[in-house]
């Protein structure tokens, strides 16, 4: 019985592990996508045919137009990461729910079950003495 609450709580703590990471990684694509939003906002309000772009260390001129679909993409897919991300952040709070309530349970139980043994052991014990 103690080996299995060992086993559910290694296994919270990797799933907790694992929660944070998945959390941070989102908050991450979260930021990328916010300032992917910004650029495509800037890019509707210039008239310009041509802006500049960063490629690796240097800036390159390249079509507004094309731009702006390049940024609209790269943000599309970042929010569909974030939405699996979401979706895996979810389960793993699911399941973190779940073992945080077998692991209590698995403690109490073995504790009130001595508890009885020793309230019973206590009465008999004090029958012994009458």
């Amino acid at each position: 019985m103690a080996e299995s609450i060992q086993e559910k709580a290694m296994d919270f703590e990797r799933s907790r592990n694992q929660l944070m990471g998945v959390s941070s990684q989102k908050q991450q694509l979260q930021v990328q996508s916010s300032v992917l939003n910004d650029a495509v906002e800037e890019l509707e309000k210039t008239k310009e045919k041509k802006v500049f772009k960063a490629v690796g260390n240097i800036l390159v001129q390249a079509d507004a137009l094309a731009t702006k679909k390049e940024l609209n993409e790269k943000k599309e897919s970042i929010d569909l990461r974030i939405k699996t991300l979401q979706k895996q952040e979810d389960s793993l709070i699911n399941k973190l729910n779940k073992l945080k309530s077998e692991i209590e349970s698995a403690q109490k139980g073995p504790a009130s079950a001595e508890s009885t043994v020793t309230e019973t052991e206590k009465e008999e014990k004090g029958k012994d003495r009458k």
